[in-house]
């Protein structure tokens, strides 16, 4: 079983920036960022797939966010630029079982992140 393991969020200025971090016991075929608010779905924001680093964005953080990996590290990151008040949530690393899928399965703890205007 793949264990995650998120860092880096907390509070910011609407403007300002943050990068979270995702510590994975190893890769999947793909991994990705999610974010949550209360009485909404979890939002897919931004994936990567492994081997080819091929990205995909929503389109509410294209342009704000990079999602990137350190395969040495086994550490996917999230770096959010230009961070608005609708960022706020909380953040999930999510992973994969499946070996040519990105129908995420498997979720860290989450860490939260609070833009303020």
């Amino acid at each position: 079983q793949v264990q995650l393991a998120e860092s880096g969020g907390g509070s910011v200025q609407a403007g300002g920036s943050l990068r979270l971090a995702c510590d994975a016991s190893r890769y999947t075929y793909c991994m990705g960022w999610f974010r949550q608010v209360p009485g909404k779905e979890r939002e897919r924001v931004a994936e990567i797939y492994t081997r080819s680093s091929g990205t995909y964005y929503a389109d509410s953080v294209k342009g704000r966010f990079t999602i990137s990996q350190d395969k040495a590290k086994n550490t996917l990151y999230l770096q959010m630029n230009s961070l608005k008040p609708e960022d706020t949530g909380m953040y999930y690393c999510a992973a994969t079982r499946y070996m040519n899928s990105c129908d995420f399965n498997i979720w860290g703890q989450g860490t939260h992140v609070s833009v303020s205007s």
